[in-house]
C-alpha cells in the first residue's frame, strides 16, 4: 500500500493518525446503518497548470502549491470513506509559466498529452468542467488538451452559436452533465446501485474575457438558466444525486441574470444536492464568508446545499461527505460536512508542508516541468533601463512604473467596448520591495538588458488579480492622501528629519500613474496607516493634475489596480469593492509578463510624476540599501546625496527639500 502521508491537524477526525499508516474511517462511514451510505466527494479547484510545488517566476520550490502534494492526500482521503468521487472544478490550464510554456513553445497537437492532464489521469478523476481560463489559448487549443482525459469533461452552458429558446435545445460543445453508475455501500456492508449525477457550469463572462478567442464561435448562457433547464432531465434520467461544478464564486444571494458568481442561487435550484465551487481562489468553509446571505459558513452551506470551494493551485483539497439514507428505493442526503483541507499552514510567518509529493504525479509532468524551467530562464524581452526599487519612496520609479505601463495597456484594451471605454484611465501600483522590511538586499534590482520571466517576480511579488474601479477626481486625491501617509509631518526649515513612517507599509503607497502632483511634508497626514481620518483639513496633496490641468473633483476616472485595493485592502478611503467595475481573470504579474513579450524592449523609465513640495532650508534622511548609490544620478525630481551608513546593513541617504 502506498504510504501516507500526515495531514492537516484540524483534520484528525476521520484523518490520519499522525504515529499511523492507517486511516481512520470519517464518522459518517462509521455510524451509517443497514439503509444508509456515506458518499465522499472530493474537489480540486484553479490548479492553474500547477502540478509541481514550485514557483516559476521566482524560480524556486513552494510549499504551498502543486497538485503533487494535493494528490498525496487523496489516497488517504479515500481510504476514509467506503465511497468517493473525484472532481476538477475548472482553470486547469492556464495561470503559470508552465502553461505559457505548452501553449506557446511545445504546441499541443492532435494526439499531444497536456502535463496537467497527465497528472490529473494518474489520479484517476471520474468528471471536470471548465474554468474561464481554458480557453485563453483559443478553442482548438483546449479541445486538443480535453481530448487526453481520461475521464468526462462536462459543460451545460458553453454553446456552440446563438442561444436556443430553450437551453436542452442548446448546440453544447460538451456533454452538460454525466450520470455515474456506481455501488456504494451501506453501514451493514451491502453494496447497493446509486446513480450521481454531475453537471457543470463556466461564467458567462468568457464572452467578454476571451472575445478574441470566442466571438462568432461560442457563447455563453446564464448559468442558472442553464442549471434550471437540465437538472429536471438528469432526474428524468434517474441520476439519484446531483452535483454541480460551478466555476464561479460565492457571491449575493439573489440571482441576476449572467452573474459571474453566482453559486448561490445556482445551488438553490431544487434538485441540486451539493455543489463544489471556485473561481475566486478562496477557501470554503472559512473565515472570509463569515455574513454572507445565504451561506451558513459554520455547517458548509450554500442555499441550505452542501458546498466547498478547495483553494487554488493545489493549496487546499475540497471535501463534502454526504449522509445518504434509501428512502423507498430513492437515495437523499440526510446530513452533511465541508471542509477545505490544506496542503500547508502557517506557523510564526513560516509555511510547514503537511505533505510530501506523489511520485507519479511528478513524473506525468516531469520532462515539461524541466522544459519550463529553461523556459522562465530564458530572455522574454528587453528593458532599456534597469529595474529597481532602492528610491521607489522617495522618487517616482521605474519599477513601479512598469507596472502601471503594463496595467493601463491591459485595461485599456477590456474596457474597449464597454461602458467606460470613453473614461480617462489611471493607474495605482505599489512599490512591494521596498523600505527595508526584508532587509538591506530586499529591493528589486533588474538590469538593463535581456528580461526573463522569472524577473517578473522581483516586479511583482503578490498573485493579485487586475481590477478596475470609477471613482471621482476628488476620491482620487484622497487616495493619493492616504499614499502619502507613508512620510512623517516635516517642518519648514528642520534638517535631517527621519522621512519614512516606519509603521506604514510600502505595499500601500500607491503611485497613481496618468496624473501629476506634488506632496507637501509640511501638512500632517490627512489619514493614520489604518484610513481613519486624523486630520479632515490636512491636504498633502497639492498641484493634482490631470491632461495639464487641475483635476475636476467631480470627473470620473477608471483607476486600474489589484483585487487587493479594489476590495478595500489597505483601508483606503472611498475605495471597496462597490466601486469596482471591472474583476479580470488574469493576475497582475501575467498582465506584465503578456505587456513585455507584447513590447519586446520596454522602456521602463519614471516619468517623474508626482515630487515634493520645496521646503527651504530642510532636510530629511531615509535609508535604503548600498546598492542603491549606483543609481543616484538617475533619480529625477529630487536631489539625493550620500548621508553615510545605516543601520543593519543599511545606507543613509539625504534630500535637500
Amino acid at each position: 500500500m502506498t504510504a501516507l502521508h500526515p495531514i492537516s491537524r484540524r483534520s484528525l477526525l476521520g484523518g490520519l493518525a499522525a504515529s499511523s499508516a492507517l486511516a481512520m474511517l470519517h464518522p459518517f462511514s462509521a455510524r451509517a446503518a443497514a439503509n444508509q451510505a456515506h458518499l465522499r466527494i472530493m474537489e480540486t479547484t484553479d490548479l492553474h497548470v500547477h502540478v509541481f510545488p514550485y514557483d516559476y517566476y521566482g524560480d524556486k520550490p513552494n510549499d504551498t502549491v502543486g497538485l503533487a502534494r494535493t494528490a498525496s492526500i487523496i489516497d488517504a482521503i479515500r481510504a476514509e470513506a467506503t465511497n468517493s468521487v473525484l472532481v476538477d472544478n475548472g482553470d486547469f490550464l492556464q495561470g503559470n509559466p508552465m502553461g505559457d510554456y505548452i501553449a506557446y513553445k511545445r504546441g499541443m497537437r492532435e494526439g499531444d498529452l497536456h502535463p496537467i492532464i497527465g497528472a490529473m489521469n494518474v489520479l484517476g478523476y471520474d468528471c471536470g468542467t471548465l474554468g474561464n481560463h481554458e480557453f485563453n489559448y483559443g478553442l482548438d487549443f483546449m479541445f486538443n488538451v480535453l481530448n487526453g482525459a481520461n475521464f468526462p469533461i462536462v459543460c451545460a452552458n458553453l454553446t456552440k452559436g446563438a442561444l436556443a429558446a430553450n437551453a436542452r435545445q442548446d448546440a453544447l460543445f460538451l456533454k452538460p452533465y454525466v450520470i455515474l453508475d456506481r455501488k456504494v455501500k451501506d453501514g451493514a456492508g451491502e453494496e447497493h446501485s446509486i446513480r450521481i449525477g454531475l453537471i457543470g457550469f463556466v461564467p458567462p463572462q468568457i464572452m467578454t474575457w476571451d472575445a478574441k478567442n470566442l466571438e462568432g464561435k461560442a457563447n455563453a448562457r446564464d448559468m442558472v438558466k442553464a442549471a434550471e433547464a437540465w437538472v429536471p432531465q438528469m432526474r428524468e434520467e434517474g441520476a439519484d444525486i446531483i452535483v454541480a461544478l460551478s466555476h464561479s464564486g460565492i457571491g449575493q444571494q439573489d440571482y441576476a441574470e449572467n452573474l459571474e458568481n453566482a453559486s448561490v442561487p445556482l445551488a438553490a435550484i431544487d434538485g441540486i444536492d451539493a455543489i463544489v465551487t471556485g473561481h475566486s481562489h478562496l477557501d470554503f468553509p472559512g473565515p472570509k464568508f463569515e455574513g454572507f446571505a445565504g451561506v451558513d459558513n459554520t455547517k458548509g452551506l450554500i442555499s441550505g446545499k452542501p458546498g466547498v470551494m478547495g483553494g487554488f493551485w493545489g493549496s487546499h483539497l475540497g471535501l463534502i461527505d454526504l449522509l445518504l439514507e434509501r428512502d423507498g428505493g430513492a437515495w437523499r442526503v440526510i446530513s452533511s460536512t465541508s471542509e477545505a483541507r490544506p496542503i500547508y499552514r502557517r506557523e510564526e510567518k513560516k509555511v510547514i508542508a503537511e505533505v510530501g509529493d506523489k511520485a507519479d504525479v511528478l513524473a506525468a509532468a516531469q520532462k515539461d516541468h524541466e522544459a519550463t524551467l529553461a523556459y522562465v530562464r530564458t530572455p522574454v524581452g528587453k528593458t532599456s533601463a534597469p529595474l529597481y526599487s532602492y528610491f521607489a519612496l522617495v522618487a517616482d520609479d521605474p519599477s513601479v512604473q512598469i507596472v502601471s505601463q503594463a496595467q493601463t495597456w491591459y485595461i485599456r484594451d477590456m474596457l474597449k467596448d464597454t461602458e467606460q471605454k470613453d473614461l480617462p484611465v489611471l493607474s495605482a501600483a505599489a512599490p512591494f520591495k521596498a523600505g527595508g522590511r526584508g532587509g538591506a538586499d530586499y529591493y528589486t534590482d533588474v538590469p538593463a538588458g535581456d528580461i526573463a520571466i522569472k524577473n517578473v517576480a522581483d516586479l511583482y511579488l503578490y498573485p493579485n488579480t487586475v481590477q478596475a474601479v470609477v471613482i471621482t477626481g476628488d476620491q482620487v486625491a484622497n487616495w493619493l492622501e492616504m499614499s502619502a501617509g507613508i512620510f512623517n509631518q516635516v517642518a519648514r526649515g528642520s534638517v535631517d528629519a527621519e522621512l519614512i513612517n516606519a509603521s506604514f507599509p510600502s505595499y500601500n503607497f500607491d503611485v497613481i500613474d496618468g496624473v501629476t502632483y506634488e506632496i507637501d511634508l509640511s501638512q500632517p497626514a490627512k489619514f493614520d496607516k489604518d484610513g481613519n481620518l486624523v486630520n479632515a483639513s490636512a491636504k498633502r496633496i497639492q498641484n493634482l493634475q490631470f491632461d495639464g490641468k487641475p483635476i475636476d473633483p467631480g470627473q470620473k476616472f477608471v483607476v486600474v489596480t489589484n483585487n487587493y485595493r479594489a476590495g478595500g485592502g489597505g483601508n483606503f478611503p472611498d475605495i471597496a469593492s462597490d466601486k469596482v467595475i471591472f474583476v479580470a481573470p488574469d493576475t497582475n504579474r501575467d498582465v506584465i509578463v503578456r505587456y513585455i513579450v507584447e513590447q519586446g524592449t520596454i522602456n521602463p523609465s519614471a516619468d517623474a510624476n508626482w515630487r515634493f513640495v520645496p521646503l527651504k532650508d530642510t532636510s530629511v534622511l531615509f535609508d535604503s540599501s548600498p546598492k542603491a548609490r549606483q543609481f543616484l544620478s538617475q533619480v529625477e525630481a529630487v536631489a539625493i546625496e550620500e548621508a553615510g551608513e545605516g543601520a543593519e546593513g543599511f545606507a543613509r541617504f539625504r534630500i535637500k527639500l
